[in-house]
């Protein structure tokens, strides 16, 4: 049966039957579905009053419109699916342990720390690493997630346990989701003086939806007012019974902060995992994993913390993970030691990717080179097909609500860069998640983990979207690109700054007082030792002034590594000065810092009062 002709070319017509296409499929890939010109559907597109080109990457809604033209049913293939279906094209398979029963060996049980924010997780973890973890995060919020290798004594045996530290904040419900699957059992730590919380349910939520066994560490018990027999209670109502009760959930009253019982958390996991689970895996196949964290090193390139599932890798097999491929050129341990391999259950630093996985992208190995980048480009073009399928509409998060009410723009695009891919996809995850109501929709066009660069303010320029840095700056000429061109840069180093921003913008309520207004930039030269100032840079000034007295920030690689610092001293040659100009060099004291490199960038600003909207 022929459909109506279009331009007097017939067109085959479906019963129904069902077409499978990936996400952010073209015309001429459902055009091969059907045996059809490609030309044909152009002009049915046409007709339906869409203007798309034959090899133009659509959304889901234009492709099922097209088939129900046609009379096709379309159905989406799942990013999932699509990449299991790749896999076996290679006669891979991934999440299976190779052999029988007599194959498998005992591994380490892998741990996630979940709880509400402030509750201690992070001290938990410092306590057990015996680091210190919080004094770095911004906000005293976790930002990255990392893993770590503990030790043990249950009944005389040395048990290793794998901890995977994730993030603290409501914002990160993405990889605390991921972490959750990805592990064996959660620790939910609950403060016995707050008791249970919004987000203490959620990740019990998560926990529970991954399937894993529950231990609960009942923190703050040194503080005045806890009350660990009260956490008991309130859990009870969530399924989650003490032992002492008569249930099964081991609970473990601690004091993260005095170190107090840390061990008996320990074995109560380990007990736990042996009464519970059946830990084992086969060590002497291809290894499989996962993806924990990843980030750009300036010295190493891409570098990614990779969980060991199955399997063993070693150094020089060749890996895919997500759409990054490579040699394992070196492997690190989370003490920064060098491993010839990692065995089920251990977590390690990888070098030798092309480019940054994402966070939970799969980790495998792969006989041959030209497998791996096979793989990894068919990957990378499938996302680069998806992300192309988004519609485009350039805005200002200022004028946005004047757009709106204006019927100017239905949505809000997005391109988030960052310092690490866990981050960055968690910072997805929360601003689409915000409620804004039907008006509206935020779309992400691009995200990435680097500097800001040219080529997103030119994705910026064409599709009306706002950039947004979370703990890094703009690269190069990017700044002024984005300057001259009017594109809204946005910089963020704690994330709920960045969501409260962002929704207030749609709700129509920013109306800043005060805007950040670049006074010039220095590029560190040398570095001199002053035993009575600290260390003093020695600068050019690379564009603008910069003047005594104002604040400024350190980037190092793109990257801001130091926020809210004070030029305390400027010389030029042996006098003080009071500033210095585009060209010139000259001395600069940043006071009490003194983390201070050649090659850094110091950027200095004024905050500036502006008119209300």
């Amino acid at each position: 049966m022929q459909a109506p002709s279009v331009g007097g070319v017939m067109l085959p017509r479906g019963g129904g039957e069902v077409i499978r296409l990936s996400r952010g499929a073209s015309l001429t890939d459902f055009a091969e579905k059907i045996g059809a010109n490609p030309a044909s559907l152009v002009a049915v597109m046409m007709n339906l009053g869409e203007m798309v080109t034959a090899t133009q990457s659509v959304s889901d809604d234009t492709l099922t419109m097209l088939g129900e033209e046609m009379n096709y049913q379309v159905q989406i293939v799942s990013p999932e699916e699509e990449d299991r279906e790749l896999l076996e094209s290679f006669d891979i398979e991934f999440g299976e342990d190779e052999g029988g029963e007599e194959a498998l060996v005992s591994r380490p049980p892998v741990v996630t720390v979940m709880g509400h924010v402030d509750h201690g997780k992070t001290r938990l973890l410092d306590a057990i690493r015996k680091t210190n973890v919080v004094a770095g995060e911004a906000g005293g919020i976790t930002q990255h997630i990392g893993a770590y290798q503990v030790g043990t004594e249950v009944n005389g045996e040395e048990r290793r346990i794998t901890f995977i530290d994730t993030p603290g904040h409501e914002a990160f419900t993405a990889m605390r989701a991921r972490g959750a699957k990805s592990t064996d059992i959660a620790i939910l730590v609950v403060a016995a003086n707050d008791g249970v919380m919004p987000q203490t349910i959620e990740a019990l939520n998560h926990a529970k939806a991954a399937g894993v066994p529950i231990v609960v560490a009942v923190n703050k018990i040194d503080v005045e007012g806890a009350d660990p027999t009260k956490v008991r209670g309130q859990l009870t109502e969530f399924g989650l019974v003490a032992e002492e009760y008569g249930g099964d959930t081991m609970f473990v009253d601690i004091s993260a902060k005095q170190g107090l019982h840390i061990d008996s958390l320990l074995e109560a996991v380990v007990l736990t995992a042996d009464a519970s689970l059946d830990l084992r895996a086969n060590p002497n196949q291809d290894a499989q994993g996962i993806a924990i964290e990843s980030h750009l090193d300036r010295g190493r390139g891409a570098v990614s913390t990779v969980l060991v599932q199955r399997g063993t890798l070693r150094i020089g097999d060749t890996v895919v993970v997500g759409d990054a491929y490579g040699r394992v050129r070196a492997m690190l341990d989370d003490k920064g030691n060098n491993v010839e391999e990692a065995t089920p259950s251990t977590p390690v630093l990888v070098l030798g990717l092309t480019n940054v996985p994402g966070a939970g992208d799969n980790l495998l190995v792969v006989d041959e080179d030209r497998t791996a980048r096979q793989i990894a480009e068919k990957r990378a073009a499938r996302e680069r097909n998806a992300a192309f399928a988004k519609r485009v509409r350039r805005v200002s998060l200022e004028d946005l609500d004047k757009v709106l009410k204006a019927g100017l723009v239905q949505e809000l695009n997005l391109i988030i860069k960052g310092d690490a891919s866990g981050a960055v996809e968690a910072l997805e995850a929360s601003l689409l998640q915000l409620d804004v109501g039907e008006e509206v929709d935020i779309r992400v066009l691009h995200r990435g983990v680097g500097a800001v660069t040219e080529s997103d303010i030119d994705l910026a320029m064409g599709s009306d979207a706002i950039v947004i840095g979370y703990n890094v700056r703009a690269a190069g000429r990017a700044a002024q690109m984005a300057e001259r061109e009017g594109v809204d840069v946005r910089y963020y180093s704690v994330i709920y700054q960045a969501i409260e921003e962002i929704e207030a913008a749609l709700k129509g309520l920013l109306k800043p007082e005060y805007e950040e207004v670049e006074l010039g930039t220095a590029e560190i030269r040398e570095v001199f030792r002053s035993s009575k100032l600290g260390n003093i840079a020695g600068v050019l000034i690379r564009s603008g002034e910069v003047k005594r007295n104002t604040k400024a920030r350190l980037v190092r690689d793109g990257k801001v590594i130091a926020e809210d610092l004070t030029i305390h001293g400027l010389r030029r040659f042996k006098d003080d000065v009071t500033e210095i100009r585009e060209g010139f060099e000259g001395g600069i004291n940043l006071g009490n810092f003194n983390d201070i490199k050649i090659d850094d960038v110091i950027a200095t600003y004024e905050m500036r009062e502006k008119p209300r909207a």
